[in-house]
């Protein structure tokens, strides 16, 4: 199949090119991409679990934990012993670590805003239904390989 004709050539380019302008928006906050994933899903699940917040960010419990050793030595996060499960960790935002996830989450919003402004509210939608179905269909081809 030549290039031209994959659609996960440009998939992958748009990812990218969302990656380079959300690192570019984030940056400011002092903050990485991941980062700033992992304060934004904090900011609405407090207590979170570290197990729960990879999941929620798409990453491996590994590298959350990596990610969340360095928000909590730079006093973004804190985390503390669950009341009845000793051995779960809750993790909840700094008033430092929501001040930077707010002005990264300004700055995003603006690449965000950028995006949205492409198409009209009805190509939107028909876009996010083709971003689901692909995704549908990778989940499909991945099992089939797998």
């Amino acid at each position: 199949m030549p290039a031209n004709e994959r659609l996960g050539v440009d998939l992958h380019r748009a990812g990218q090119e969302l990656l380079t302008a959300k690192r570019l928006a984030v940056e400011p906050a002092g903050l990485t991409v991941p980062q700033y994933a992992a304060l934004y899903v904090l900011a609405d699940s407090p207590g979170i679990s570290g197990a729960g917040l990879a999941r929620a960010c798409q990453v491996t419990p590994q590298a959350m934990a990596v990610l969340l050793r360095h928000l909590t030595e730079r006093g973004l996060v804190e985390r503390a012993p669950h009341r009845w499960h000793r051995n779960v960790l809750e993790t909840r935002l700094t008033d430092r670590g929501r001040a930077a996830m707010e002005l990264a989450d300004e700055r995003a919003s603006e690449v965000e805003q950028c995006l949205a402004d492409e198409f009209t509210e009805d190509e939107q939608e028909r876009f996010r239904d083709f971003m689901v179905r692909a995704a549908r269909a990778l989940q499909r081809s991945a099992a089939e390989l797998g």
